[in-house]
């Protein structure tokens, strides 16, 4: 009984040291998600907001041409990867059924190398996300949020 149950421990012993690596990878491109796309609580949400988050996260060398900064709170934003606060959009995307504060940093310079300057458009929008295990891992568009339940695309 106890040679049988070797190799299964093996096994089991193996598994256990390949399945945290794929949890980590999954993880790191969250994190990649977070530390491009969120920021709680900004301090103003201006060009000078822009220049200085772009700098600060790294995506000015080059210069990013756009990039969209989503305000609040982590849970709502995971949510949007379950029927909590989101729903299906496309293929592989799902969309926010809750609006967000997000601020739009767009690249308004000609050379794309630094030092890089940019243009805010702040707004109350839907977003669009790519998710994998359950965590919102790109970020693909967002969407004017009006009385009417506009779809202006920005």
């Amino acid at each position: 009984m106890v040679m049988a149950l070797g190799p299964l421990l093996l096994i089991f012993m193996l598994g256990l040291g390949v399945t945290p690596p794929t949890l980590a990878q999954d993880d790191s491109r969250y994190q990649r998600f977070l530390t491009r796309h969120y920021d709680a609580k900004p301090l103003g949400r201006n060009d000078r907001y822009c220049e200085t988050m772009m700098r600060r996260r790294g995506m000015t060398s080059p210069c990013k041409d756009t990039n969209t900064f989503v305000h609040g709170n982590k849970k709502k934003i995971k949510a949007i990867c379950e029927a909590k606060n989101g729903r299906p959009y496309g293929d592989n995307f799902r969309i926010s059924t809750s609006a967000f504060q997000v601020t739009t940093c767009k690249h308004i310079g000609g050379s794309p190398l630094p030092p890089c300057r940019y243009r805010a458009t702040a707004g109350l929008r839907n977003i669009v996300v790519a998710c994998e295990g359950g965590l919102p891992v790109h970020f693909d568009e967002s969407f004017f949020v009006s009385n009417k339940h506009s779809t202006d695309q920005s």
